[in-house]
């Protein structure tokens, strides 16, 4: 599997879009942004910018990367407003204060980037027709088609960065992995099963394949941020240490049994299941704030926790039984079906997706018909040191 080459979500704006089934990762936006438009004024107060350069890595092409932007532009309108405000300093000019911004969309050369220049030049022209409050300052948008786990920017060139619902997802397949690709050490799993049918050996390799990478974010981004710029980082995790308990294994476990299931009807070579696992890991809070301090790199100005249901259209608080369990399957199954598609369709083939979406929707009807599960959300902001 070639992350870089094979993930994305699924394109076009259709049914099984992921622009159309996107709405989790819709509330986590919205959730976080008072700790985006907090990072803004304060990058903006302490270093006033001529040109400040915001980018939003993985992107995707769903409309939560426009409410980023425009959550910025109107933090940024308040704070140059707010500042223009102040009695002069002396020796500058009227201009002092006047900042254009440059926003970098970033994700894997595979994201729908036509479909999210279309978003964006459409979201803002509506926008500008329907104005209220201080105008936005003069911004400008470019696309940046490359995995975050490489250099994206020169040195000292960045003054934020945003994250959200990415950094759970690996830069590759965990190291080390081929070696333990037997039945009885991970069995038909894909990911960390809960059931413990993953041995701690093969846990160990998705836990260090997360360290390795998100010590190496760090650095990356370290290097290209200027000196006082911060990030804003959102992603999905557990509630405690135990690496077999969070709700991704749990997700991901029927992900596994529905593939199962083909397996067992002729639709899918047993071989192909065993060698299909997902790039992705769900820390603890920990775990992200052990490799922080490691880092040395950033201090933490913020960090939270926050759960959200599984089925992206209910948000109802509390640990309730799920009202519709037939409804809400559809939904989750659809949100899951737009992420996982490329990775899916590339290992098994499109002529299985149908098929296992219809198993996957029955497994998950019945798990929420038992209980009523949460994904747990980090949201953080670090500056740079």
């Amino acid at each position: 599997m070639d992350i870089r080459r094979d993930f994305h979500m699924a394109e076009g704006e259709g049914e099984w879009s992921y622009s159309k089934n996107c709405r989790r990762q819709q509330v986590a936006v919205r959730e976080t942004r008072p700790m985006v438009e907090t990072a803004v004024k304060q990058v903006y107060a302490a270093l006033l910018p001529r040109t400040m350069v915001v980018a939003d890595l993985g992107c995707s092409a769903g409309p939560n990367t426009l409410l980023f932007i425009s959550s910025v532009l109107s933090s940024i309108a308040a704070a140059a407003g707010a500042e223009r405000c102040k009695p002069p300093s002396g020796g500058g000019d009227d201009d002092d204060h006047h900042v254009e911004l440059q926003f970098v969309l970033n994700d894997l050369p595979g994201n729908d980037f036509n479909h999210l220049f279309r978003s964006v030049e459409e979201e803002f022209r509506r926008a500008a027709g329907c104005e209220r409050g201080p105008p936005p300052p003069p911004y400008y948008v470019m696309g940046l088609p490359e995995s975050y786990y490489n250099r994206l920017f020169p040195r000292q060139s960045v003054h934020l960065f945003h994250s959200s619902y990415c950094l759970h997802w690996r830069s590759q397949e965990p190291e080390g992995l081929e070696a333990w690709r037997k039945p009885c050490l991970n069995e038909d799993n894909i990911y960390i099963a809960r059931s413990r049918t993953t041995t701690p050996s093969v846990a160990k390799l998705f836990q260090e394949q997360f360290q390795k990478d998100f010590s190496l974010f760090l650095k990356l981004r370290h290097e290209e941020l200027v000196h006082g710029g911060r990030m804003v980082l959102v992603f999905l995790g557990r509630k405690n240490e135990d690496a077999y308990s969070g709700d991704l294994n749990q997700l991901f476990a029927l992900v596994a049994t529905a593939l199962q299931s083909l397996v067992l009807k002729g639709l899918v070579e047993k071989e192909k299941l065993e060698s299909f696992n997902l790039p992705i890991y769900g820390p603890s809070v920990g775990e992200v704030e052990d490799l922080v301090t490691q880092s040395g790199l950033f201090s933490m100005d913020l960090i939270k926790q926050f759960e959200m249901n599984w089925d992206p259209l209910d948000d109802s608080e509390g640990d309730d039984v799920v009202e519709d369990s037939a409804r809400s399957s559809m939904n989750v199954a659809k949100y899951i079906r737009s992420v996982l598609k490329s990775l899916i369709v590339r290992h098994f083939g499109e002529a299985i997706i149908d098929a296992w979406f219809a198993e996957f929707r029955r497994l998950v009807a019945e798990h929420l018909e038992k209980e009523k599960t949460k994904f747990t959300t980090f949201a953080m902001c670090l500056k740079k040191e």
